[in-house]
This record gives C-alpha cells, structure tokens and sequence, in this order.
C-alpha cells in the first residue's frame, strides 16, 4: 500500500465520516450501503470477510445483525478501531493477498480496496483473491467510486468554479487517475466507469449479477442535509434512491457503486 493513502487514513477521520454527526454525503452512503446489502446478503449467521473495512463502521453493524464478521485492513489505525467492536475479530492485511484459506467465507466484501489500487492488475488480484476465499457460489460485493464523482462534488460545493480545481478535476476524468496532493481532498485513488468494473469482475473469473447506484442524485440536491436529520423524511430517501439504483443510465450519478458476483458453484 502506498504511504501516501497509509498516512492519509492514519488521521482517523474515516470513521467520523460515515457515523452519525458526519457530513450528509457520508451519512447518506452509510445507510444506503446498508440497505442494499441487507437485501443482498445470504441471512445470517455465515461468515463474512470485510477487506479493507476500515474502523469498522460496516462491520459493527453486520455482527449486530448476527453476522460472523472478519476484518482485514492494511492501516494499524484502522485495526486497533475495529478490534474494539464486539463481534468483530480484525488483523492487518492486503486485499492482493488475503491471510484466509480458500473458500472460508460465505461473503467477501470490499467496501474500499479497490478505489485505492490505481493499477488495473492490481484490482483484478485482489477480486480474484475475493474469489479464491469466498465459498463456491458465495457473494463478492464491492465498492468502487464513479469516474464523475469529484466533478460533481465540486459543483455542488460550487468549487468547480475555481480554475485551479477545475483543472485538476477535468485531468482526472481522462483515465480515472487521482494523484497524491498535500493540499488535496483526497489521497491516491482510482475513479471508475461502472462498465469498467463489471469486466475486471469478469477478469478474476467472478460472474457479476448486478450494480447498485450509492447515493443516487440525492446527495447532489440542495436541503439533503435537513432531509437526513428528519426522521421521518431520511427513510423516504433511501426509498426514492432504489427506484434508480440500477437503471443503467443514472449509474455514473452516484458518488459509490456497488458491484455483486459471484464465484462459480463448483
């Protein structure tokens, strides 16, 4: 893993970012990553390995729900957050090289790594280690970040209009490339097309069933934050979002995509 992305989440502002009290838009992709897997997880109680989890955030969750849940994640910070959590057993390690015999898990997850390894190759390895772990027939979903994220990001924060971000913002849309910045928003990513996704699935031999759009356009609307702190209102979002969750043409609007395959019954 690069030191750039190593020290970027050494910070600890991950896990303040998904939680209650975050910004809306990580609020809104916290519950709407749990909607969709809620509906697309095997019931519990089966394993599931959560690679590249972070502090955990999902993971608490899916052990409260009864789920046997493992994390694995490259950054000590991370480990030491989620090896707190009850129900949850945590150690460090790579997603291109997963610390797991082949077929141990009922779910593999992962909700991070591939955004963060900028080499194709390197996210088609660490799918097919997914693959090798995970139980024949078993589930693989993972998160990626659409190539149009940023340029929408900034629109709505009205800091396209700065020609310095503006330039940086159009650069990554070319090849989907994020580099490393002191001053940036982000550390080293990779932002993907959701065709592109599906063929390295493909690639490390994973038959993918389906996509599912995050946030939809829901985050990019003025008033989301009012919206999200309503109780009664923040249930009506993530049910406008589904409508639209995997109609092809809105895909690219979400700021995540989740990607389900499977590894093939033996």
């Amino acid at each position: 893993m690069r030191e750039e992305i190593l020290a970027y989440y050494a910070r600890g502002e991950e896990d303040a970012r998904l939680r209650p009290g975050g910004a809306p838009a990580g609020r809104l992709e916290f519950w709407r990553t749990q909607d969709v897997l809620r509906r697309l997880l095997p019931p519990a109680p089966t394993r599931v390995l959560d690679v590249g989890g972070g502090s955990g955030v999902h993971a608490e969750w899916l052990a409260r729900d009864g789920y046997a849940v493992e994390l694995v994640d490259p950054v000590p910070l991370h480990v030491e957050q989620a090896s707190r959590l009850p129900g949850v057993a945590a150690r460090l390690g790579d997603a291109r090289d997963l610390p797991a015999s082949d077929s141990s898990y009922d779910v593999v997850l992962l909700l991070g790594p591939l955004y963060h390894l900028p080499e194709r190759a390197d996210r088609v390895r660490a799918l097919a280690e997914a693959g090798r772990v995970v139980r024949p027939g078993g589930p693989v979903v993972a998160a990626t970040i659409n190539r149009y994220a940023q340029l929408h990001d900034l629109l709505r924060e009205e800091r396209y209009f700065t020609p310095e971000h503006r330039e940086r913002t159009d650069r990554v849309l070319v090849d989907g490339r994020h580099p490393y910045r002191d001053e940036g928003f982000f550390t080293v990513a990779h932002f993907a097309q959701p065709d592109e996704v599906t063929a390295q699935f493909t690639d490390a031999r994973l038959a993918v069933e389906g996509q599912y759009g995050v946030e939809g356009v829901a985050w990019l609307m003025g008033g989301v934050e009012d919206w999200l702190d309503d109780p009664a209102r923040r249930e009506t979002v993530p049910a406008a979002c589904r409508h639209i969750e995997s109609e092809p043409t809105p895909l690219g609007a979400s700021g995540h995509l989740l990607t389900v395959g499977r590894r093939p019954s033996e």
